[in-house]
């Protein structure tokens, strides 16, 4: 979603005077509130989830299902009732967001969850509910779904019917193939970053994802969008054998599944972001959902690589297209895009990728006492422009506000995130953000990779494991992840073995994390998840271990058993990837003629049956979701609640936690 500041946004042009100054005041609120803040401690684990759902229409009468543009109406019903309960003191079970799209919305649990174990029985009934609070306002032919659309582009894939206007030189986008109507218009942010993009850039984004070829598939794959409006632009961007695309909301109207974790302390924050970074190509792996772009099948199974090519908003120059004369650097990738390096000061040994940033900007961080490490990320990250800037937010406080600062931090969408606490918010700490997951069709589902996930963090800090890579390595495996059947057919490097971490966080050179490159090894995604002999323990069995040294209420541990089986055997191949699932699907449907074309009846029948499978109508036991009920429930008990919350108060009197494993107790 990123920063949400009300204001008149400029554009492009209006924005280049202000670079500078943006850049120079942002680095200014950061070390303000780097020095407020560093010093916190104690703050509890608290986390949340994001999931971002597709309002979608049946025409049953013509077997057609398009994206309904509802979502500014539907928000503000939504939003209205949270300003109700927030004057009559009353707590929010959700909260609701605008997203890129017009047809889409962002539910989020009203409240983070906590530090205790029971809190992991109460994720699913959360997003089960929030489903149906967007259910209730829906009209009979819709549904709420959390899929990323497979027709956006295609001919009037939307309702109402929208035409793009590529000719058009006031519209936001000017794609061939997506509507500006498509793009939400209930906050400004949206259409001016997709504008600005455009501008920056000098030319509309290219997209080009490879098809799947095969038995009739045009052969080379080459379309003519001459008829579409094209100036020429479009065919000398679209790559052969590829699936051309032109506009942000190819990315940004997919949804995803993102979660967010407070950590004790500032060191905790980057450790855990260290330590999370290399298991990110692993749950894109498992969570691979998105096959379908533009009606074609592609042969990528996820959405990352579009995502990153829709907000590219890199010059020529930049790209390396041309030599450099107004840009200081070539960068070698988007603003949206996997880390570049690791911020715990230990972890640097593994920083192999060498990182640009303005020595200016990068001097100003260190003199501001900064440390090297984390002066490196956010100097790197100040390589790219501001994008949205509000004519009555420039001049600002440095002291109190961090809006400068968060405008370039917001808009780097990187595989993981790290976030400092908002300045007018006391209750809310260090935090780091995991965001590769791809949404998945049902809440069990997006529940159990939440689940294991924040176990992970847990698993990481209690027993104090590293799982560092070669920055490097974890970049190539975030290209594997995205490949076809990746969960069965590829490797991915990981560590051999276990490997802890204690050297103490104020460390200032590179420790107890190097180790010999013989210690990394190649891997299936069942071995990571499950375990390889004596090689590895596996995630999952390290989770086990984690939760039979806790106190675990019964209905909480049979939850949380079904989600990690679940995951197992995705991992193995024995449940399908939705991705996988759907590729199936389609091959199997007698419209299809095996030339990757989705056509408008398969997608109709496809989601019919995907929204079926959401509500619990349909059951697809053997090979999408296997045979698994959890204990979810809408609160934790009072008992098991107090017997949680007293076992944390007698470890906390037994024993002082260190500083950087505080967050470990339960």
């Amino acid at each position: 979603m990123g920063l949400l500041t009300k204001g008149s946004p400029l554009s492009w042009d209006e924005t280049v005077p202000y670079i500078d100054y943006i850049k120079e005041h942002g680095i200014k609120q950061f070390i303000a509130m780097y020095h407020r803040l560093k010093a916190r401690q104690g703050d509890q684990l608290k986390w949340g989830d994001e999931i971002e759902y597709t309002i979608v229409k049946f025409d049953e009468a013509n077997k057609k299902v398009r994206v309904s543009l509802r979502a500014e109406e539907l928000l503000s019903r939504l939003q209205a009732a949270e300003e109700v309960n927030a004057l009559v003191g009353t707590e929010n079970r959700f909260l609701w967001r605008p997203e890129y799209a017009s047809y889409m919305v962002e539910g989020t649990p009203g409240v983070p969850y906590g530090g205790l174990l029971a809190c992991f029985n109460v994720v699913e009934n959360n997003m089960r509910r929030r489903r149906e609070e967007v259910s209730k306002l829906l009209k009979r032919d819709e549904s709420v779904m959390s899929i990323s659309f497979p027709w956006l582009g295609c001919p009037d894939f939307t309702f109402p019917h929208a035409d793009p206007t590529p000719q058009d030189p006031n519209a936001v986008s000017r794609s061939l193939f997506y509507p500006d109507e498509a793009i939400f218009g209930g906050h400004p942010r949206f259409k001016n970053l997709t504008k600005n993009i455009r501008n920056r850039r000098g030319s509309k984004v290219a997209i080009n994802v490879p098809i799947f070829k095969d038995e009739h598939t045009m052969n080379p794959f080459i379309e003519d969008f001459s008829q579409l409006g094209d100036d020429g632009e479009a065919k000398a961007a679209a790559k052969p054998d590829h699936i051309y695309m032109d506009a942000m909301g190819f990315g940004m109207g997919c949804c995803c599944l993102q979660m967010t974790f407070q950590a004790v302390n500032l060191s905790e924050a980057r450790w855990l972001y260290d330590q999370l970074t290399p298991i990110t190509p692993i749950l894109l792996a498992l969570s691979a959902a998105t096959p379908i772009f533009r009606g074609y099948l592609a042969d990528v199974d996820s959405r990352w690589d579009i995502i990153s090519a829709s907000v590219d908003d890199r010059t020529k120059e930049e790209r390396g297209l041309e030599p450099l004369s107004k840009q200081k650097f070539q960068i070698e990738k988007s603003r949206y895009d996997t880390t570049d390096c690791y911020i715990y000061p230990c972890s640097a040994g593994y920083n192999d990728v060498k990182l640009q940033y303005d020595d200016k900007i990068y001097q100003q961080l260190l003199e501001g006492g900064v440390d090297t490490h984390l002066a490196e990320h956010i100097a790197h990250m100040f390589i790219r422009d501001p994008l949205q800037v509000f004519k009555e937010r420039i001049e600002q406080d440095d002291d109190k506000s961090t809006e400068h600062f968060e405008t370039i931090q917001s808009s780097n969408w990187m595989n993981m995130r790290f976030k400092p606490p908002p300045p007018d918010a006391a209750e809310i700490g260090w935090r780091v953000e995991f965001r590769p997951t791809e949404v998945q069709l049902t809440d069990f589902e997006n529940a159990a990779y939440c689940c294991f996930v924040v176990l992970m963090t847990r698993v990481i800090i209690s027993f104090r494991l590293t799982f560092l890579l070669p920055i490097s390595t974890v970049n190539e495996n975030m290209q594997r992840a995205q490949k076809r059947d990746a969960v069965l057919n590829q490797k991915f490097y990981f560590r051999k073995g276990l490997v802890t971490c204690n050297t103490p966080p104020e460390a200032k050179k590179v420790a107890c994390c190097t180790a010999p490159s013989e210690n990394i090894i190649e891997m299936t995604i069942e071995e990571i998840i499950s375990g390889k002999g004596d090689d590895f323990p596996g995630l999952i069995p390290l989770i086990k271990q984690y939760l039979d040294s806790a106190d675990v209420d019964v209905d909480t541990r049979c939850t949380v058993s079904q989600y990690l089986k679940f995951i197992q055997k995705r991992a193995s191949g024995e449940i399908q990837t939705l991705a996988h699932w759907t590729r199936e699907f389609v091959a199997a449907h007698p419209d299809y003629k095996k030339d990757s074309v989705v056509s408008d009846s398969i997608a109709f029948d496809l989601l019919k049956l995907m929204d079926q499978i959401a509500k619990g109508e349909h059951h697809c036991e053997t090979r999408l979701l296997g045979c698994f009920r959890s204990k979810t429930d809408q609160l934790i008990p009072s008992a098991v609640r107090r017997a949680e919350e007293s076992l944390v108060m007698n470890k906390a009197s037994r024993k002082h936690q260190p500083e950087t494993n505080g967050a470990a107790a339960h």
